[in-house]
C-alpha cells in the first residue's frame, strides 16, 4: 500500500516536473492524471499537493540560473558606493542593478495574479477544478499558439534582452499570467503566449516565464499550505515529499531541453499537442464518465 502510493508520487512528481516548464499545463495534466493512478488521500490534501509539488520544479529554476538571479552583489556594492560616498567622500563607480531590475520587473508583473487569486482561489477550485475545463483550454490555448507562431513567423522580435523589456510589459505578462488561474491553460503557456504577443523573442518569454514562477509558486504554495494546516500524516508527508524531489530533477532536465529546443523551433508542436490532447481528454470522459 505505501509502496504504491509513493510509487504514484513519483509519477506525479514526473508529471510536474515535465509539464510545469513547457506551454502544455502542469496542473491540468495532474488533474487528468489522478483520474487514472487515484492517490489515496483526501481531496483537500490532493488539492494542496497539485500546487506545493511544484515548489520542487521552482527550485530547479534557482538552481540554474542562480548566478542571474542573485542580487546581492549588486546590493552590497550599492551600499559600498553609498558609504563611500557620503562618509568617504569618495568618487564612486556606478553600480550595475541589472539583476535588481530584472526582479522589480517579475515583481510588477506578479501583482495581477496574486491580486485576483486571493481573492478568487477558492472559486475557481470549485467552478474550474474539473476535466471539461482543462480539456477546453489545452484546445483553445493549443489554437492560439499556432495561430501566433504562423503571424509571427516572418517577424523580428522587438524586444531581445531583458534590459529592453519595460515595466510597462511586464505589468502586461503579468495580467495574461492571471489567465493561468483557470486549470488546462498553463501558467508558462499564459505567459510566453502573451509575452510574445507583447514583442519579446521567444527566449526572453521563455526565461521571465521561469522566473515570473518563482515568487507566484511560492505565495500559492504558502496559501495552500496555510489553507491545508500543518497536521500531515506519515504517509501525506512521504508523498509530498516524494513528489517535490523528483518534480525538481526532473525540471531541471526540462528546462534544459526547452531552452535547447526554442533556439531552433518555434511553439507550435506544443500547439498541436494540446489540441490533440485536448480531444481525446475530452472524448474519453464524454464517453466514460457516464
Amino acid at each position: 500500500m505505501v509502496f504504491f502510493e509513493i510509487l504514484k508520487a513519483v509519477l506525479l512528481g514526473i508529471v510536474e516536473g515535465v509539464t510545469e516548464w513547457l506551454p502544455i499545463s502542469s496542473t491540468g495534466h495532474m488533474i487528468l492524471f489522478d483520474e487514472f493512478i487515484k492517490l489515496d488521500a483526501s481531496d483537500a490534501f490532493k488539492s494542496m499537493f497539485f500546487v506545493v509539488i511544484q515548489l520542487g520544479a521552482i527550485m530547479a529554476v534557482v538552481v540554474l540560473y542562480f548566478n542571474k538571479l542573485n542580487p546581492f552583489g549588486e546590493f552590497w556594492q550599492l551600499i559600498k558606493n553609498f558609504y563611500n560616498k557620503v562618509f568617504r567622500k569618495k568618487k564612486v563607480v556606478p553600480a550595475t542593478i541589472e539583476t535588481i531590475s530584472l526582479w522589480m520587473k517579475v515583481l510588477v508583473a506578479t501583482i495581477p495574479a496574486a491580486i485576483i487569486g486571493l481573492k478568487f482561489d477558492d472559486d475557481i477550485d470549485r467552478v474550474f477544478y474539473n476535466y471539461l475545463t482543462v480539456a477546453i483550454t489545452l484546445i483553445i490555448y493549443g489554437v492560439l499558439f499556432i495561430i501566433l507562431e504562423n503571424r509571427n513567423k516572418n517577424r523580428q522580435a522587438k524586444i531581445t534582452t531583458f534590459a529592453q523589456l519595460s515595466y510597462k510589459t511586464a505589468a502586461l505578462i503579468g495580467v495574461f499570467q492571471v489567465l493561468a488561474l483557470i486549470p488546462g491553460t498553463s501558467r508558462s503557456g499564459a505567459t510566453i503566449l502573451g509575452a510574445i504577443l507583447l514583442g519579446t523573442s521567444r527566449f526572453i518569454a521563455a526565461e521571465f516565464s521561469f522566473f515570473l514562477a518563482i515568487p507566484v509558486m511560492f505565495g500559492a504554495s504558502a496559501l495552500k499550505l496555510f489553507k491545508f494546516g500543518l497536521s500531515f500524516t506519515g504517509m501525506e508527508v512521504a508523498i509530498l515529499l516524494t513528489g517535490t524531489i523528483v518534480s525538481f530533477i526532473v525540471s531541471i532536465i526540462a528546462i534544459k531541453f526547452l531552452m535547447t529546443y526554442i533556439k531552433k523551433n518555434d511553439f507550435k508542436a506544443f500547439g498541436y499537442y494540446r489540441i490533440i490532447l485536448g480531444v481525446i481528454v475530452l472524448g474519453y470522459f464524454l464517453l466514460f464518465s457516464q
